[in-house]
């Protein structure tokens, strides 16, 4: 399996993902689109994963690869390549798919629960998960739903935290994938931690990272679960 991983800065690999992956003997072809790197066709690939970022999807003026990042995303998703996004990443498959991308109410940020739809405990790939599980949040934008998605989890503060589109195109707004260095690593980006001083306060990056320290095994083999899942779908699409 040949994998275009779609990265929007360096802080936010793969991480866990990105481990399943190579424990799987997929190959790995790393883009990084900040730094001017070009995107290979999705012809050539098995399967795209696009990462997070401090950018949002309607920033094209400031960052115009954006543009044929949907471009080649829409394409590949509609052509049954089977897609996984996170966080921005998920925004991404929204936009490509026609689905207005906005700022949120209030940024959402901290260790966090989101809830499985009725949906989302009948998918085959959450399959094993909780009804509630925690991820980090750490984003301002939201997103609707494109026209045929099928939302799998919402939280509180934002009915879409996941959606599949098709049988195999899946996006989650949090994240499972990080571990400490990179969580406190985050805590040091401009953008990232205006978003978490203007939701947490004072102290919050602290209290923040605490929690993540605590809920961080829990939230790795909940990640490995559900994106074992995921890899399996597209091999076994691959496989057709």
């Amino acid at each position: 399996m040949r994998v275009l991983v779609l990265q929007h800065i360096a802080c936010e690999p793969p991480a866990v993902y990105e481990d399943v992956l190579l424990e799987r003997g997929w190959e790995v072809v790393r883009v990084e689109l900040d730094e001017g790197e070009q995107m290979p066709g999705w012809q050539t690939v098995d399967a795209v994963i696009a990462m997070g970022g401090p950018m949002g999807t309607y920033d094209e003026a400031e960052h115009p690869w954006l543009v044929e990042e949907k471009r080649l995303i829409g394409e590949a998703v509609r052509a049954g390549v089977p897609y996984f996004g996170a966080c921005l990443g998920v925004q991404l498959l929204a936009a490509a798919l026609g689905a207005e991308v906005y700022p949120g109410a209030v940024p959402e940020v901290g260790v966090l629960p989101v809830e499985l739809t009725a949906e989302g405990r009948a998918d085959p790939l959450l399959a094993g998960l909780p009804a509630t599980l925690h991820g980090l949040q750490w984003h301002g934008d939201t997103f609707d739903l494109p026209e045929g998605a099928v939302r799998l989890m919402s939280s509180p503060a934002y009915a879409n935290q996941a959606f599949r589109w098709g049988p195999v195109a899946y996006g989650v707004q949090f994240h499972l994938e990080i571990d400490e260095a990179l969580a406190v690593e985050w805590a040091a980006i401009p953008a990232y931690e205006r978003a978490a001083a203007a939701t947490l306060g004072p102290g919050g990056l602290d209290r923040m990272l605490a929690d993540f320290r605590a809920r961080a095994g829990e939230m790795e083999r909940h990640a490995r679960s559900l994106f074992g899942r995921w890899c399996a779908l597209a091999e076994l699409t691959a496989r057709g």
